[in-house]
Formats: structure tokens, C-alpha cells, sequence
């Protein structure tokens, strides 16, 4: 089904009008007697907080048997890593820890699955992010998240209004435990409850330009913030990056919560051998949730509750390095020299290029970069859009290598190489690219604004500063925040 015709397919769920997605999820209007505003619209979504489902192999299992085969199901996590070490079978209405009941399911990602859950103690709903079980990442991100929550609350001197707004960024973890199940011990917390992130809300819609400036500049400060206490985050993309509900959706009950926004959308798990289940699946999958509103219906009070979430990919470069070739960003997002040096660490520059790659993305309809094509194809359109002349000498004879020629590095990691000539369209260089991919759509949609002439060449100037091929030679966090761009059109707004 094409995208257009999915979104214009609509059926009717309890209470809620259900409308599917273009990936053949469900959305779901809001009873005009519900108190969340009429505009935070509900949809179903593969991926929500922790980004993309990553490979397999980004954990190892001690399953002794050949992996089980399921009956596929659309938009639902990756039934074959419900196996140990992978991730916690849950279904809806369980109670877990003795305090949060299972109403419907957030999203996933690669290491964790993500839930909504109603907290019986304090009678509000939160996420609950339930980790795979493997001895990884999952452990982390609690730990780093605290600290940096810490690190902010103790830094006495600092009292700026820019810190107090980049403190407001981060997601605030409200407890940590840990469940047993069949496929061992998962690292569980839970989370302030958000609305859906960016990359949803901004499908094929844009932000209202004084919205996309918020959102610019408060994604900003949350990266300023995370480097300025030793962490890179890793995974910046719009996918992890969420906004605030509104917290008059704790005074629904799960009754009527769901007779509001329609009861959770489940399928029954089968294997493809038509065996029976085992224990280590749950029996149901559960379609995501999307709870947010969409871009052109944001507000400024939106854009001021942005959060950055998805934390497992952040480190500290002064005690520890990651390989370029380690970097699960989405190649789209990913910096260049995780890709060309892979055996190399990356450091705060990689989150530079991403963010910059984000901020394009908030203030048009679309990437850069095409998410779709290749690491080849990617890399071109990089060259396309900011020019070869800044492309180091060795990365530039790797790219023009023989076709018959491999490179793979230390890691087993294949090096970008340029696609054969004929295989692809050149794409437009970044002043035209701007115009083609942003400023063309908010022409067509007036309403949202269009950038004018002397904010253009300072965003173009601000893009060229984050997107330089040396990592040495792009721009840091703090130099962003004081670009004109940034001081003249995005944070004097914020407050």
C-alpha cells in the first residue's frame, strides 16, 4: 500500500477513530470529552524513545538452539530475540514489581521494550523501559542518566538561565529495578511519560517555524549540557528525541484511558512451524503506541518540553572509546569518520555532525540525506551537498578505489567506496539543497513560515560548521550555541 493511500485509510476503534499510518499502523483521535487537549493525537508506531531495531548481533544469547521462527507481524519488535538474553515477555494488564500495571506498549529498540504502564502507588502513568537481559548496554543508561542529573544539581555556581534550560532536557528517572523471567535478569525503569518523538510528528508535515526554532535551539542546549559533562550521547536522531505530555492524562483511569484512546491493538504470536509457543515469548504482540500530536499542531510550550531521550549509546571519551565501526547511529545520522575510520575512536564531534543532520531535519520535511540508500549512496549525497575540497586525502582514496577492490578494516567493517558512475543522481549543493528541501515546502505551506533571506545564510552558515568532514575541524557544542543562528532566531525565544 502506498503511503498516501495508507493515510487516508481510517476504521472505527471503541471511542476513537483509528486511522493507519503509512507504515499500516493505527492513529487514534481523541474523544472531544477527554481532558488532554483535542490536538494530542494518538497513532501506532514501530519505534518510540530508544530509535531504530538494531541487528542481531548487537547482543549475543546463550541460546543452545537453533533460533525459532515466527509468523511475522508488523510494527512489533523482532519475535526471534524472545529467547535468553534477549528481551522480557510481557502482556498487557501484567503487574510488574508489584506497582506497575501493563496498560499498552510505547515502542522498541534494539535493547529494551517500552511500555506504558500506570504506577498504583502514585496513581500517574510512566514509561517503563524493560532492557534485554544480556550483560550490555541496558545497565548503563539508568546509571548515566543519574549521574548527569546529579552533575546538574550539584554544580552550585552554575545557575545560568541557559543551564536551568538544558537541565529540563533529560529524561528524569523515577526508579530502577529489576524483573526475572524466562530469559533471565532485565534491568527495568521507568521515566517521566512523553509524548511520541519528533521523527513521528514530523512525517511529512513541518513544525511552525517559530516551534522549529525551539526545538532547534533546546536540542542544542540538551547536547551542550551532555558534553559539558563528559558524555557523548551517541544516537542523535529525531526518533530520540520526545516531548512532554501534559499531566492531566494522570487523572484518566486505565478504564478511561482506554475508552479514550481505544484499547491496546494486539496480535497473536505463531511460530512458522506451527509448534507450540515457547515459554520465553509472550503469546500476544503488542502494536506501539504513539502518543503526541503532529508537527503543525505544536505550540510553543511543545517545543519548550523537549527531552532527549535513549541514553545506551552515550560514553564518556576521557574513560572510554568507541570505535567508529562500534556506532550503531542510523548511517544517514552518522558521522564520517565513523564510517571511513572505523577502527578509530569517535568523540563529542560525532554528536555535532548528527545534531546537525537533526536541526536540518526539524526545520524541513525530510533528511539531508536519503535514510533509505546505502552507506555508499549516503556518502555521495554528503559530497554532493558540502563539496569534496573538505574530504581528507585518505578517506578520499579509499572512496576512489577500484571497483574490484575491497577494504575492510581491523573491525571486519566494509569503508565507503563512490558508487559506480551511472548508478545514481548527483544531488544539489547545500544552498540549493536548502531551498529544494525546506524552504520549497514552506512556500507551498505559508502558514508555517518561511526563513527569510538573512536567517538563510545564517543557518546555511551554522550547517556548514557542523557538517565538515574533519571532525577536528567542525564546529563544538559551545560554538554552535553561540552562532548567529542560534543566539539571533533559536535560544532568545526559549524561556
Amino acid at each position: 500500500m502506498s503511503q498516501q493511500r495508507a493515510l487516508c485509510t481510517t476504521r472505527k476503534c471503541g471511542l476513537a477513530q483509528t486511522t493507519l499510518t503509512a507504515s499500516g499502523r493505527r492513529s487514534f483521535g481523541i474523544s472531544r470529552h477527554s481532558p488532554i487537549p483535542r490536538t494530542q493525537v494518538l497513532r501506532k508506531r514501530q519505534e518510540n524513545d530508544v530509535g531504530i531495531v538494531c541487528c542481531r548481533s548487537r547482543f549475543s544469547t546463550i541460546s543452545f538452539n537453533d533460533p525459532i521462527e515466527y509468523q511475522g507481524i508488523e510494527g512489533v519488535e523482532p519475535l526471534a530475540l524472545y529467547e535468553p538474553g534477549g528481551y522480557h515477555p510481557v502482556m498487557v494488564d501484567d503487574l510488574l514489581h508489584r506497582r506497575y500495571r501493563i496498560v499498552d506498549k510505547l515502542g522498541h529498540g534494539g535493547y529494551s521494550t517500552i511500555w506504558l504502564a500506570h504506577d498504583e502507588q502514585t496513581r500517574r502513568y510512566v514509561a517503563l523501559k524493560i532492557g534485554i537481559s544480556g550483560q550490555m548496554l541496558p545497565r548503563r543508561e539508568p546509571s548515566i542518566l543519574r549521574t548527569l542529573s546529579q552533575s546538574v544539581s550539584s554544580s552550585g555556581q552554575e545557575t545560568t538561565q541557559e543551564l536551568h534550560d538544558a537541565s529540563t532536557t533529560l529524561p528524569e528517572i523515577l526508579d530502577v529495578f529489576n524483573v526475572r523471567g524466562p530469559n533471565g535478569i532485565h534491568v527495568c525503569y521507568t521515566k517521566t511519560l512523553a509524548q511520541g518523538n519528533l521523527k513521528e510528528a514530523s512525517f511529512s508535515r513541518l513544525f511552525p517555524i517559530e516551534v522549529a526554532r525551539l526545538l532547534a535551539g533546546r536540542l542544542a542546549l540538551a547536547v551542550s549540557l551532555i558534553h559539558s559533562r563528559g558524555f557523548v550521547h551517541g544516537d542523535i536522531h529525531l526518533r530520540n528525541v520526545l516531548v512532554k505530555l501534559p499531566s492531566s492524562i494522570d487523572e484518566l483511569s486505565i478504564g478511561d484511558f482506554r475508552k479514550t484512546f481505544g484499547s491496546p491493538e494486539t496480535v497473536p504470536v505463531l511460530r512458522a512451524d506451527g509448534e507450540p509457543l515457547p515459554p520465553n515469548a509472550p503469546s500476544q504482540a503488542v502494536v506501539p503506541l504513539y502518543l503526541g500530536r503532529m508537527a503543525e499542531e505544536f505550540t510553543a510550550d511543545d517545543a519548550r518540553g523537549l527531552i532527549l531521550g535513549d541514553f545506551g549509546e552515550a560514553f564518556a571519551p576521557a574513560t572510554e572509546d568507541r570505535l567508529g565501526g562500534d556506532c550503531n547511529t542510523p548511517v544517514a545520522m552518522r558521522a564520517p569518520e565513523a564510517l571511513f575510520e572505523p577502527d578509530t575512536p569517535v568523540s563529542y564531534s560525532a554528536d555535532v555532525w548528527s545534531l546537525g543532520t537533526a536541526i536540518w531535519e526539524i526545520l524541513g520535511m525530510g533528511f539531508i540525506f536519503d535514510e533509505s540508500a546505502s552507506m555508499d549512496e549516503i556518502v555521495a549525497q554528503q559530497i554532493d551537498i558540502l563539496g569534496a575540497q573538505g574530504l581528507p586525502q585518505a578517506w578520499r582514496e579509499h572512496w576512489e578505489r577500484p571497483q574490484w577492490e575491497e577494504l575492510v578494516t581491523e573491525t571486519e567493517v566494509t569503508v565507503p567506496r563512490r558508487p559506480a558512475d551511472g548508478d545514481r543522481e548527483a544531488w544539489p549543493p547545500l544552498e540549493q539543497a536548502f531551498e529544494v528541501f525546506v524552504q520549497r515546502y514552506r512556500r507551498e505551506q505559508e502558514a508555517m513560515g518561511v526563513f527569510g533571506e538573512e536567517e538563510t545564510r545564517a543557518i546555511l552558515e551554522l550547517m556548514r560548521g557542523m557538517l565538515r568532514f574533519r571532525p577536528e575541524e567542525r564546529m563544538t557544542i559551545q560554538e554552535v550555541l553561540r552562532s548567529e543562528w542560534m543566539t539571533r532566531w533559536a535560544l532568545p525565544r526559549d524561556g
